[in-house]
């Protein structure tokens, strides 16, 4: 049986929902292949370019800027599962003017896809909006903070079901960033200098997850049992209604990418970043070459 170290990024659904499912389904024993999933959010570029790695945003910002030569070999979704949670009052994002919002680090790739969509928003983060800086995944004091009032909105990832928190508190979500910008970014993905693509054992997960995408849209009960493991906060009926709105319609089939969706996220990630677009959507997401 071949092994790899097989890295995710960031917490939640968006991160993790392809590799649990192939994980809890046995999916990589069956594909021949033992898998260390390693929590790489802290780590940096140096380390993580040794596994395989989930995180198709933070890649893509590596290659951009790093010029370490990463492609990926998978991709779950093309829309971000982040949104813009606010306190009562706001009904937009354009509301966020003069408020103080909670987010991502400018430089990640969820702080990048947040002033991406706030640009288009007419919005220029640094100076229409109070941003309060805070580490991924630091939702839970960001609910304490809108609760108390200390911040007015906060951007939030896939750890909870942000329309049904917002029901329970009486809050509004203004935005989800799925339907305002798209970009693969959550798969499989290599730096080639260290892990060839075509290496059995990443081969053989990319089909474990490409498997584990076919039960997000032929198995609901399956996939809903799955997702209350990371939302147990939200009832059944919740999870069930978050899996119908923003999972089974915008995750992938096939592990295939959109080129021409991806060369438009390239583009405006390095306009946002300051850096030239020195890889093509071609070049880095090499989908069809992976074995089925």
């Amino acid at each position: 049986m071949h092994t790899i170290d097989l890295a995710y990024v960031g917490r939640g659904l968006h991160e993790e929902l392809a590799a649990y499912i192939a994980d809890q389904q046995d999916y990589y024993a069956e594909e021949g292949v033992h898998v260390a999933l390693r929590d790489g959010c802290a780590w940096d570029a140096e380390r993580l370019r040794h596994c395989a790695t989930i995180g198709l945003g933070r890649a893509l910002l590596s290659r951009l800027t790093d010029g370490i030569p990463w492609v990926a070999l998978n991709v779950n979704s093309q829309r971000p599962l982040f949104w813009f949670l606010a306190r009562p009052g706001l009904t937009s994002l354009a509301d966020l003017a003069g408020r103080r919002l909670a987010v991502h680090a400018p430089h990640t790739p969820p702080g990048a896809f947040a002033r991406i969509v706030l640009r288009k928003a007419g919005l220029d983060p640094d100076r229409d909006v109070h941003t309060i800086v805070r580490s991924p995944g630091a939702y839970g004091m960001d609910l304490r903070r809108l609760s108390d009032g200390s911040i007015d909105a906060a951007y939030v990832g896939s750890t909870m079901a942000p329309e049904a928190v917002a029901a329970e508190h009486g809050w509004r979500v203004l935005a989800w960033v799925g339907d305002h910008f798209q970009i693969p970014t959550v798969g499989v993905a290599v730096d080639p200098t260290y892990i060839p693509p075509d290496d059995p054992a990443v081969q053989a997960v990319v089909r474990a997850h490409r498997r584990a995408l076919q039960v997000i849209h032929e198995d609901p009960d399956t996939t809903v049992r799955h997702m209350r493991t990371f939302l147990g906060g939200q009832t059944a009926q919740e999870v069930r209604a978050h899996y119908e709105t923003f999972i089974a319609p915008y995750f992938t089939t096939d592990g295939q990418a959109d080129l021409a969706v991806g060369d438009k996220a390239i583009t405006a990630v390095a306009t946002e970043l300051g850096v030239p677009a020195t890889v093509t959507s071609a070049e880095f997401y090499r989908t069809a070459t992976a074995t089925a």
